[in-house]
């Protein structure tokens, strides 16, 4: 359990997202994803289509975390920037990359051909590596530790498969739940002693309101699968002795 700990931030970036026009689900897969790959998403922030936002965003995440990703802003119009901006705040000029060319190419030959709207979904940060996208042809972008990935979830998924294996982390996090129709106030000092007991261990608590009645589902989480199991039984035993009963799975 005293292994490193990889991390990840997350910007997503778009009007549409802080407007509300849009809901954002990438960041639920993105971070399903990297706890697969071993790495734990630590920060989320959500910027406008903004240049100084974007470029600050990225470059304050890249100083706090291994990995940073973001979501938005790679598409064919005058609004998609966010290539620019991540350009700017790392001052290298944004080129053509020529496999990027060459892959769109080919996928619009018999699409309408090449335009130079669609041209411009293969400019990248000088230096930059692309990422594989089967779902529409136009690459994902990497750059070091950053990840620019499209905002369109399907396809934002499929870079995140062709990532998958290729970056450096450590054990998945596994969570255990139980549920109950239990006020969280009334038992906050037992789960506090309880996560306490068990080393390499967190316990988060998520209170609802169902059927007229109060309760929380309480998530054990560990890298050590049978230490989050152990856990959990020992809460669902200390919760049963406070005149509560649980549910493993949760309500």
């Amino acid at each position: 359990m005293s292994g490193r700990t990889w991390t990840a931030a997350l910007v997503v970036i778009g009007d549409e997202i802080l407007s509300g026009r849009t809901q954002d689900r990438n960041i639920a897969q993105v971070a399903s994803w990297l706890n697969v790959q071993g790495i734990r998403l630590r920060e989320v922030r959500v910027v406008a289509d903004v240049p100084p936002a974007i470029g600050d965003a990225v470059t304050a995440m890249m100083a706090a975390h291994d990995y940073v990703f973001t979501t938005g802003g790679i598409g064919p119009t005058h609004d998609d920037i966010t290539v620019d901006s991540i350009a700017a705040a790392m001052g290298v000029p944004v080129v053509i990359h020529p496999e990027a060319r060459a892959i769109l190419e080919r996928y619009y030959e018999t699409r309408g051909g090449i335009t130079d709207a669609r041209l411009r979904m293969a400019r990248v940060p000088q230096g930059a590596e692309l990422i594989d996208n089967r779902m529409s042809g136009a690459p994902g972008i990497r750059l070091g530790k950053l990840f620019i990935l499209a905002g369109v979830p399907h396809i934002t998924a499929g870079m995140l498969d062709a990532l998958t294996g290729t970056l450096e982390g450590g054990r998945p996090l596994v969570s255990v739940t139980l549920g109950g129709f239990v006020p969280e106030s009334e038992v906050a000092d037992l789960l506090g002693a309880t996560e306490k007991a068990h080393e390499g261990v967190s316990i988060g608590s998520y209170p609802f309101f169902k059927e007229g009645r109060v309760g929380a589902n309480f998530v054990v989480r560990s890298e050590d699968e049978a230490l989050a199991e152990n856990c959990a039984a020992k809460l669902a035993e200390g919760l049963a002795a406070v005149g509560y009963e649980t549910f493993s799975g949760g309500i």
